[in-house]
């Protein structure tokens, strides 16, 4: 991770679980991280912890609501105004809402296109972007996608949001192939987790904190810090080795 050093990255959905492990990470490893999300006072707080742990870097915060597209292009106007552009750009953020196929609401269907598709597309154009009007050629966009993104459980509650991990996975090799076919050496990698004890399932079942409880409780699933280690894993490759894609899960885990 040496390279990194002093290196501008952006987490997307850094406020908590695997954003948060993710920016304290890179931070720990001396980049200067910008994270944002819409509930900036969490990655305040967690930027004081890393000043505080000593950590060579530094986590600045960002409220950006990722579902408007104006949003997203002022954060990076600031970013290149304040920090002169992005060399590294973890789209993380990402949700889900129990709406099935056959009974789901079109809003909520609508809101997991806009941030776990539509925003990681706008902020992966706009990293691209940042990086060419410099001359950046080394730099590294990562999807955080899941498993979901590589198969289909038998579960209405989240088969729309599978469909938009599918095109997480479609989105990262499609990205590969045209940052290569534009002759850089820029790399697209996307790590599918399964369990991950975040505040995922919590959200997605906000109305039965007993159903939340048990995605966690049938085996020992994975850690926000797994994930924010295969990241660093990612970045920390030689310049000539692209990772396409981590897929981990508990050992536990069925499918």
């Amino acid at each position: 991770m040496d390279r990194w050093k002093g290196r501008v990255a952006l987490v997307t959905g850094a406020s908590v679980g695997i954003g948060a492990a993710t920016a304290k990470e890179l931070v720990r490893h001396g980049m200067k991280v910008v994270g944002c999300a819409r509930d900036v006072e969490k990655i305040q707080k967690l930027s004081a912890e890393c000043q505080s742990a000593g950590y060579t870097g530094v986590l600045v915060p960002y409220k950006c609501d990722l579902t408007n597209e104006e949003e997203i292009l002022s954060m990076f106007a600031a970013i290149k105004e304040q920090h002169k552009g992005v060399d590294v750009c973890i789209n993380n953020a990402g949700l889900a809402h129990p709406e099935s196929l056959l009974n789901g609401k079109t809003s909520g269907w609508k809101n997991m296109l806009d941030v776990n598709v539509l925003a990681l597309c706008i902020c992966t154009r706009e990293a691209y972007q940042s990086m060419k009007e410099r001359n950046v050629d080394d730099g590294h966009i990562i999807n955080i996608n899941s498993m979901s993104g590589h198969r289909v459980v038998p579960s209405a509650d989240i088969h729309f949001y599978s469909s938009t991990k599918y095109a997480v996975t479609a989105l990262t090799e499609g990205l590969r192939q045209e940052l290569r076919e534009a002759n850089t050496h820029i790399r697209a990698t996307s790590i599918s987790p399964g369990v991950v004890e975040t505040e995922f399932a919590p959200r997605l079942y906000n109305d039965n904190a007993d159903k939340a409880a048990g995605a966690y409780t049938k085996f020992k699933p994975l850690e926000a810090i797994d994930v924010a280690n295969s990241v660093t894993y990612a970045l920390s490759a030689p310049p000539h080795v692209q990772i396409g894609d981590i897929l981990m899960r508990p050992v536990e885990q069925a499918s």
